[in-house]
Order: C-alpha cells, then sequence, then structure tokens
C-alpha cells in the first residue's frame, strides 16, 4: 500500500491511565464551570495525603524484591524462584537499595516469616484449579517472564497509588488472565497476588493510614484479574464507502470521560437547566446564557415541561439567527459543513462520498436544510435519540477513522472556529492526488529550506500547503552542477571526478616538486597561492573578508603560504573562527545552521533528515568543532575534494536552480544583449549631452527651480550697534513668528510688559525670550489647549525651528517628551536643541528656513506655512497615508 497523504495527526497512543486531579478538573471543564466546593475538598483530600502516597509507594518499591520472592515461594517449589528476577533498572538503583533484598524495611515485625510457612496458612481461601508449578519443568524462561510479571504488577500498584486513581489498574490489568492462563496457570497468578498483598500489610503494621491504602489497591488489582476481558467497541456503518471500525474499549476506559447529558422528566429545575447549558455548549461551543446573556426563554419553558425533545430543542438552536450568524454566515460552506458535524454529530465528515453528500445538501436547501438532514439521520438517533445531548465522540471515546485522525483533533480543539481553512475536504483531496503532487511537510516546501529548520512545519503561512509521509529515510533529490552521469548516489566512485566546463570554476593549490622549481616559476606559485586563498575566502565566508577581519586571519593564511598546512587544513581553521561562527552559527537554529554549514564546506546540502541528525547527535554531545571535524574528516570530502581543492558548489536544491533560471514566460530570445556595432535606442541618444559645459553652466542648472524668495529672506538679529528702535522691530518680528500676528503688549497685562522691558534693557536675550513665550499662558491657550499633541508638535517645530516635522521618528521623539514632561519642556527641548544653537544662535529671530526648491523638507513646510493655523487642523505629516475611509 502506498500512503499519498497524512491527516498531520500525532502517533495515536492511548492514556493508559486517569488521576484524581485529572478526573475532577475534567468534568468542571466540561460543563464550562469553575470547581464546585464538594470538588475542592476532593482536591485538598488528595493533595494532603501526597506525601503518604508517596512514603507508602517508595516502602513498597524498596521491598520489592523480597514481595516478589515471597509471592513466588507460594506458587512455585523445586528451586529458588527469586534468582530468575530480572530488573534492568536495578542499575540505577542506589546500593543501599540494591542491597535490600534479603529483608522487609518499614513496621515490621520480627516473626514475620513465621506467618507465612505455609502455603495453607492464609485466611483466603485457594482458588480452583491451584497447583504448585515445579521450576525445574516450568522452565527458565517462562520462569523469568513470571517473575518479571510479578514484579509488573507491583510497579503498577505503586502507579496508581501515587496517582491517586485505580483506572490504570483497571485499564492494564483486566483481560490478562486469559493471556496467563494460555502461558502458566491464573490460579497461580491469584494466589501469588494475594500473598503479596499479605506480605505488604505486615509493612504497614503500625500505619493504619497505609495499611488501608494499600488493601484497597490490591484487592482492585486482584478484582480486575479475576474479571474477565471487556469486549471491543464496535461501529456499525450505513455506507459501503465507509470503514469499518473497531476499538478496545481500555481506549474509552483509559481517557477521561465525556460527561452524557440526558432530559428526564424526573430531573429537578436546577438539572433541566444543566442540561439546557449542555445543549448551547454544544451547539455554540460556549454557554451563551452566561457568556453574552443569550438564551431562549421559550424554547427553553417546552423543553422544562416536556413539550419539545432535546432532539428537536437542538434542531431550533442549529436553525437560530444566532448559530447562523457564528458558524454559517463568517465561513464558507466546506467549512461550515465540517463544523456542522462537529455541532450535531459529535465528529467529522469521514469521507469524500460522505462530503459530497451533505455539500449537496447544504447548496441545494441551504443551513436549514443541512441540519434538518444530520439530526433526522440514522446515526443521530442510535447515539442520541430524543433527550440526549450530543457530544464529542472523539478518537477516545469510539472508533475513528486513522485516515482523518490530525483533521479530528482539530475540529475538537477550542481554536476550530478561527481557522476558516476547510479541513477535511482538502485531506480528502489529497488522498485522490499522486503523491509527486505533494512534498514533505507541504507542497512546493522544501522541509529543510524554511526559516527554522525542518522541525517546525506551518501550515498556516500558505493556504496550499499540506503535510505529506515525511521520515528521517526520505530523501531530497538534488540537482548536480555538471553532466548528470557523474552523480555520486549512483556512481560514488565518480566523486573525484571534476566536471571541468560544464560545472562550476574549480581551484587547485599546484603542488610543487623541488626549491629548483619554486625559484623559476616564482610568479606563477604565487598567483595560484592568491587565488586558491581568495576561493577559499569567498567559499567558505560567502564574502569578501574585510581588512580588520584579516588580521585575524593572516597567521593561518601564512601557514598555507609556507606550506605548514593543506587547503583542507586551512578551510577547517577558517571554519572555527568567530567570524564564521558569526555568520553561520550563532544566529542560526541548529538544523538550520548545520544546513549553511554543510553547503558552505561540502559543496551540497544534506540529503534529508537522517543526514541532519548525525549531525545534530555530534553537535548535541560534543561540540561545534567536532562537527566541523567530521565534515572535514567525512569520506566524501576526501574523496572530492582532497587535500589542495578549494571547496565549490557540487548539488543544489530544485528551488535554487529554478531561481537562478529565467523567470516563466520569459524566453532567452526576448532578453538580448545591447552589441557595440549596434545603435542605441533614441531615448538614450536623444539624452546624451553634446556640448562641452562649463561649471558655471552646471551651477546655473542646479538652481534650476529657485525662486527669488530664496532671497528675500530677511533675518532680524540683535547686534551691537542696534538701536532701540531696530530692537522694537525686531521684537514685533519675534511676535509675528510666535504668535502668528502682531501684539499690543499693554493690553495683554504685565506678563509680556515686564518680558519686553527686560528685552529692551537687555537683560535677556533673544533666545531666552522666545523660551519665554513659548511658555506663556497666551501660547498655552492659542496653540496647545485646542490641539491634539501631534498639531502642537508640528506648531511648535514651525514656530521655533521655522521648518515642519522631518518625519515621524521625530513626531514620535517630542510626543515623549510632550506627554511626560508637558509644553514647558517641550519649548525647552526645541529651543535649546542643537539645530536651533546652530541656525539661529542666541540673537537670531527664527525664519522659515525652506521657502524654496531644493530642500529636502520643502514640501511639508510649504503645506504647513500656506494653511491658516485656526481654520485648519489636519496633520502636515500623518501617521498613515490617506486613502478613502480614513479621511
Amino acid at each position: 500500500m502506498i500512503v499519498k497523504a497524512s491527516g498531520g495527526s500525532p502517533v495515536a497512543r492511548p492514556q493508559l491511565y486517569r488521576t484524581a486531579s485529572i478526573s475532577t478538573i475534567a468534568q468542571a471543564e466540561q460543563q464550562d464551570r469553575f470547581l464546585q466546593l464538594g470538588e475542592l475538598n476532593e482536591l485538598v483530600a488528595f493533595l494532603n495525603s501526597g506525601s503518604k502516597r508517596l512514603e507508602v509507594a517508595d516502602l513498597l518499591g524498596k521491598n520489592a524484591n523480597i514481595l516478589v520472592a515471597k509471592a513466588a515461594d507460594k506458587i512455585f517449589i523445586g528451586g529458588s524462584a527469586i534468582a530468575y528476577l530480572e530488573r534492568p533498572q536495578a542499575s540505577f538503583l542506589s546500593s543501599e537499595i540494591k542491597d535490600n533484598t534479603g529483608s522487609l524495611s518499614g513496621n515490621t515485625q520480627n516473626n514475620i516469616f513465621q506467618s507465612v510457612t505455609s502455603v495453607f496458612s492464609t485466611n483466603d481461601s485457594l482458588p480452583p484449579g491451584f497447583k504448585p508449578i515445579n521450576i525445574v519443568r516450568y522452565g527458565s524462561v517462562r520462569m523469568k517472564k513470571s517473575l518479571r510479571d510479578l514484579d509488573w504488577f507491583l510497579r503498577y500498584l505503586t502507579y496508581a497509588i501515587v496517582t491517586g486513581d485505580p483506572n490504570i489498574l483497571s485499564v492494564n490489568i483486566r483481560g490478562l488472565r486469559e493471556l496467563i492462563d494460555n502461558a502458566c496457570s491464573s490460579a497461580a497468578a491469584t494466589v501469588a497476588l494475594r500473598e503479596m498483598r499479605q506480605v505488604a500489610l505486615t509493612i504497614f503494621t503500625d500505619d493504619i493510614e497505609g495499611q488501608l491504602l494499600v488493601k484497597e489497591y490490591f484487592n482492585v488489582v486482584i478484582k480486575e484479574f479475576d474479571a474477565s476481558s471487556l469486549t471491543d467497541k464496535l461501529r456499525k456503518r450505513e455506507s459501503g464507502d465507509l470503514q469499518g471500525l473497531r476499538l478496545p474499549q481500555i481506549y474509552a476506559k483509559a481517557g477521561v470521560a465525556t460527561q452524557r447529558f440526558v432530559m428526564k422528566t424526573s430531573l429537578s429545575t436546577e438539572e433541566k437547566n444543566t442540561v439546557i447549558h449542555a445543549c448551547y455548549r454544544q451547539v455554540f461551543e460556549r454557554d451563551i446564557a452566561k457568556a453574552y446573556d443569550l438564551v431562549f426563554f421559550d424554547l427553553e419553558s417546552q423543553v422544562k415541561n416536556g413539550q419539545l425533545s432535546v432532539k428537536e430543542f437542538i434542531r431550533l438552536l442549529g436553525k437560530s439567527s444566532i448559530y447562523r450568524k457564528q458558524f454559517f454566515e463568517p465561513f464558507v460552506n466546506s467549512r461550515a459543513l465540517e463544523l456542522a458535524f462537529k455541532h450535531f454529530l459529535g465528529r467529522g465528515p469521514s469521507s469524500l462520498e460522505e462530503f459530497q453528500r451533505y455539500f449537496s445538501v447544504i447548496s441545494s436547501r441551504g443551513l436549514a436544510g443541512l441540519v434538518d438532514s444530520l439530526i433526522n439521520s440514522t446515526e443521530y438517533s442510535d447515539y442520541f435519540a430524543e433527550e440526549t445531548v450530543p457530544y464529542a465522540r472523539s478518537l477516545g471515546e469510539e472508533p475513528q477513522e486513522s485516515r482523518n485522525w490530525g483533521a479530528q483533533i482539530d475540529l475538537f480543539n477550542y481554536s476550530t472556529v478561527f481557522r476558516k481553512i476547510p479541513q477535511f475536504i482538502t485531506l480528502f483531496s489529497d488522498y485522490k492526488n499522486s503523491l509527486p503532487d505533494q512534498h514533505p511537510y507541504g507542497l512546493s516546501n522544501d522541509p529543510l529550506g524554511i526559516q527554522f529548520g525542518a522541525i517546525f512545519p506551518q501550515n498556516t503561512i500558505n493556504l496550499r500547503k499540506k503535510s505529506a509521509p515525511f521520515t528521517k529515510d526520505t530523501r531530497r533529490i538534488l540537482i548536480r552542477r555538471g553532466p548528470g552521469i557523474y552523480n555520486q548516489i549512483s556512481q560514488p566512485s565518480l566523486r573525484s571526478k571534476l566536471t571541468e566546463s560544464l560545472g562550476p570554476k574549480v581551484f587547485k593549490l599546484n603542488n610543487v616538486a623541488s626549491k629548483v622549481a619554486v625559484l623559476q616559476d616564482q610568479e606563477n606559485v604565487e598567483a595560484n597561492l592568491s587565488q586558491v586563498i581568495r576561493a577559499t575566502y569567498l567559499r567558505v565566508f560567502g564574502r569578501v573578508i574585510y581588512q580588520e577581519e584579516l588580521l585575524n586571519l593572516k597567521r593561518f593564511e601564512n601557514q598555507l603560504r609556507e606550506g605548514q598546512i593543506s587547503v583542507r587544513n586551512f578551510v577547517r581553521l577558517l571554519a572555527k573562527t568567530s567570524i564564521f561562527r558569526s555568520l553561520y552559527w550563532e544566529p542560526l537554529y541548529i538544523c538550520k545552521a548545520i544546513e549553511y554549514i554543510h553547503c558552505r564546506l561540502l559543496g551540497r546540502p544534506t540529503y534529508g533528515r537522517q543526514e541532519i541528525n548525525k549531525y545534530f547527535n555530534i553537535v548535541y554531545k560534543q561540540s561545534y568543532y567536532k562537527l566541523i571535524d567530521a565534515i572535514i574528516d567525512s569520506t566524501e570530502y576526501i574523496e572530492c575534494f582532497a587535500d589542495n581543492i578549494v571547496p565549490y558548489e557540487r548539488y543544489n536544491t530544485a528551488s535554487t536552480v529554478s531561481s537562478r533560471n529565467l523567470r516563466s514566460g520569459i524566453s532567452a530570445m526576448q532578453l538580448q544583449v545591447l552589441l557595440p556595432n549596434q545603435k542605441p535606442a533614441k531615448f538614450i541618444d536623444l539624452g546624451s549631452i553634446q556640448e562641452i559645459r562649463s561649471n558655471n553652466c552646471i551651477q546655473q542648472r542646479l538652481l534650476q527651480g529657485v525662486t527669488s524668495k530664496r532671497d528675500q529672506t530677511v533675518i532680524f538679529k540683535v547686534q551691537q550697534s542696534t538701536n532701540k528702535s531696530e530692537i522694537k522691530q525686531i521684537l514685533r518680528a519675534l511676535y509675528r513668528q510666535i504668535f502668528e500676528r502682531d501684539l499690543n503688549s499693554f493690553t495683554l497685562g504685565d506678563e509680556f510688559y515686564n518680558l519686553e522691558k527686560a528685552f529692551l534693557n537687555q537683560e535677556i536675550n533673544i533666545q531666552q525670550l522666545i523660551e519665554q513665550l513659548g511658555s506663556s499662558s497666551l501660547y498655552r491657550k492659542e496653540f496647545y489647549q485646542p490641539y491634539p499633541n501631534t498639531k502642537v508638535i508640528e506648531l511648535g517645530t514651525k514656530h521655533f525651528l521655522g521648518r515642519a516635522p522631518n518625519n515621524q521618528a521625530e513626531i514620535r521623539y517630542y510626543n515623549q517628551i510632550l506627554a511626560s514632561q508637558g509644553l514647558s519642556y517641550f519649548i525647552s527641548a526645541l529651543v535649546n536643541s542643537v539645530e536651533y544653537n546652530a541656525i539661529f544662535g542666541s540673537n537670531i529671530v527664527p525664519y522659515r528656513r525652506f521657502p524654496t526648491l531644493p530642500a529636502a523638507n520643502f514640501p511639508n513646510t510649504e503645506k504647513l506655512y500656506n494653511a491658516l493655523t485656526k481654520q485648519n487642523e489636519i496633520i502636515v505629516v500623518p501617521s498613515f497615508k490617506a486613502i478613502a475611509g480614513n479621511q
């Protein structure tokens, strides 16, 4: 059988145990509620008994040898039974436990062995058919298996004591009687278990609580062993296209049981409400009465009064506007069908034929028709009848098809409603496709070429990606750089054969026979050495080496020039440097790093997970340097490159070859190279310069587009020769710059009058005056309070720096200052900035700095200065591009 697709599920392994805490919490979780007082008390009692349970399990483990020995002596005769006990885990035990094989530890009495000297000294009656077994006739192989089974019973008993739930014993022991009857005698096993229980109780003579625990769980062991085995669960199928299914009942017993809610007339009002809320949770995947305060009062009252069955209640919920809005309208029909299967049948679609049958229903009759078809089906009647609330029929609940396990597991997750992609229909269609259409870890997806290696496939990145079978033995197809007949898979002996002109350029260090030859051909040798060294740097590091890095590599290069090391060892030393590690090891995930290093040093990608696992094991258990040695010293490296050949690219992935070739739809004939004897295109000819231009001409052309505004800017500056009338004019210009209009200080109060007086008396300079004006109540009222912070920042840069903000980064910087320190600190940051001091200094009134082109910030500054401040609140440098809808 050829497997063509996979549901993407993990290995299906039943959980063969259940703990007390899991059982308690799972029941509350299925009902979407908090733990009740009784459940909390059960958890408290279990947790408080933890120390005692661990103590009991520890004592039973320490006395395991003597317990098994006494049980074996009860049923075997003619030799020492304990000599056949094999316990591989004994090598990990302490010497104290290993030596404790001759006597019991715990609260035991000195005459303990006197109570078990006779086979007939126990109070338990012997089971019918019991006969002592002769060791010699039984054989050593069977003896070892029997002693191993007794040790296994005791070990699982300690597991159950620690977990606080005997379910682990029920699941694993039920059905063993038939197996032991075929191999030995179930009656003898029962006698041995009873004897083991009696000896174990004597350990806890003074510990009543310990005795009760041991007796309780030993009784479960004996009871489950004597019980008959469970029959398998069968799932009948209605159609011939569906798979017949069988499930051992231990799967259902081992997992967390799914609660069943059944409406009965004898239930109390509170219990009926619980059943109704279970209907909400099944259909809407949440209790809408508690989460959204949405209830169906009329329908609920009819269900409680017996006028409406649970089946019809579920039908009406499925046809409601709430269900349509939540699970039908946001999805395509395929996904809505999958969700409906989950809500009304408790499972996912079984086959493509079933999917097609119900898809035709939803396409022709809509949601109401689909709900009616599912609820009126024979399967719904067989499982849920009239009064049972549908429940999730998961893997451990009943037999399921193995071909869609992964999709079933995803369907029962809470995140299902957030996934818009149909899973079952795409999976079923994959079974119909041929295997080459798929690829491990996704269509068109190289598992070793993705960003983080081949361990974490993500099928949410690209909707077309679907997983396919991929094991450590799967080999990736690589394309040879050169003739395909020299492929190392078909002919490993041709690894060392150079491809010459059909392959990549190969650099080889020429061997010199004698010093005379070196003197005669010194120039050629030096040229060859330099070529090999440059090629090695490019191959190993993937780029040209910087001068600073070359200082650390010079000593290795000198060793190669002096003949102390070969090219192979030169590559080894380069790969162990900090430069190489910083490029291809430290910033990458280990699998991806191995892939890069393998390509760099061996000239090809890895063939698959088996090869990566080998190198991963070396790195994990040894070190990075051992990984480099393993690659450089490998047989493949030596056969391909020997000692004096620089590694070169030998193989590529299909995606790499495709990316290096021409794009599809473009032929080589369309890409013609312009030859020297051909005439250039007309637009190139017209745009070429035919005249010789002077520097004057070039400067004039550079100033094209600059208007006379650039020369008409008036700069107001206070100097020592400035008289009082000029200072008053400067003061008026300063008001116009800051407040965008002329001000009369006599009408504004003493605040500006005192500032003017100090300025006219030259007690403060322009920079200090500007800072005071920006912090004034008038500026705060006119340009701070009416606007948001972004607009305040734009006006601040306009008034104090003579320009618009450069970019969003500058706005964020000043916004942080304005939000945390306030307006005064913001004005101080602008006026005392390096830019202000460099452009204006302490005695120049700020002015518009970019009146014309060319200027990088001219467009924003032009827009800011041409806008009417009071009539326009549009932000000049917005955070988002203007599109229809956010204007």
